[in-house]
């Protein structure tokens, strides 16, 4: 995550094939699939059958993801999802288990959710997200924080983590960036869901397009982009890393620490059982 953007000359890394790279000895990914067209590298998250909601394991395969593209000759990456949604939100069995989790490891998985956001937000290849169906909670941030979000038609957006008595502190950061203050007040604090055309018109998304053909649009816009100068390109994204990269650091310490100190009040552990039993929470404020 300190490491900025810059070509492998630049790093002073030797440039190795893809086929290089798979030859070293690494874990298969399990909850996303990794391909590679040319210069496209393209992230699905593969857990279709959890709506590919986000666990501790995918948010780690994720990071890995993206540390092997920045060593492949990949210009671009496509973030998409398998089956019907993009990315639930997090997983439930990872919201269970977050109740009974110490101080130490809430601050250790807020702090792994910032280095995913955050890397992924300056990664230094252009990322598209083809946002194929419901983006919610953490969902959406991936979603949002790529350079390009296109959309389905069919897609949702929403930051409903007030719902359950949680916030979306990491995010927020980013999300101001994007939209503005008054509609990152009225997304956050709302936890409202909304429908594709409408996050096109607050600058959520970038483009909408017919479900069938999101990952195709992509693909066009992705070479349309690889025309441009892969140095410019490059250059581009670390000056515009470079204008927030200061005050990102400071808003995410800020985050960090009251995404999990949140996870140490009643209302969240009551927002949690009652969104887990399917019913109507009882706040107590605290």
């Amino acid at each position: 995550m300190g490491q900025g953007p810059g070509t492998r000359a630049e790093r002073g890394a030797t440039p190795r094939t893809i086929g290089q790279l798979m030859t070293k000895a690494k874990p298969p990914l399990t909850t996303l699939v990794l391909d590679y067209e040319g210069p496209i590298a393209t992230i699905t998250l593969n857990r279709p059958e959890k709506r590919n909601a986000i666990s501790y394991e995918l948010m780690e395969e994720f990071l890995r993801a993206l540390d092997e593209i920045e060593e492949s000759p990949a210009d671009l990456v496509i973030v998409t999802g398998a089956g019907k949604a993009f990315c639930s939100g997090m997983d439930l069995d990872n919201l269970r288990a977050i109740i009974g989790r110490s101080e130490d490891e809430n601050w250790a998985d807020s702090e792994m959710m910032a280095q995913l956001f955050r890397t992924l937000y300056e990664f230094p290849r252009v990322t598209i997200a083809a946002v194929n169906g419901p983006a919610i909670a953490g969902g959406c941030g991936l979603a949002t924080l790529c350079d390009f979000t296109l959309a389905s038609s069919e897609a949702s957006f929403g930051y409903t983590e007030v719902r359950i008595g949680f916030m979306p502190a990491i995010v927020s950061t980013f999300l101001l960036r994007q939209v503005g203050e008054k509609w990152v007040r009225d997304l956050l604090l709302t936890g409202r869901i909304i429908g594709a055309q409408e996050a096109l018109r607050i600058g959520l998304v970038t483009e909408v397009v017919a479900p069938e053909a999101v990952l195709t649009r992509a693909r066009e816009l992705a070479n349309t982009l690889l025309q441009n100068s892969p140095a410019s390109l490059l250059a581009t994204k670390r000056l515009l890393n470079r204008y927030s990269s200061a005050e990102l650091d400071r808003q995410i310490v800020a985050a960090v620490s009251e995404n999990a100190r949140i996870r140490a009040t009643a209302d969240f552990r009551e927002g949690v059982h009652s969104f887990l039993e399917k019913r109507k929470p009882n706040w107590s404020g605290k």
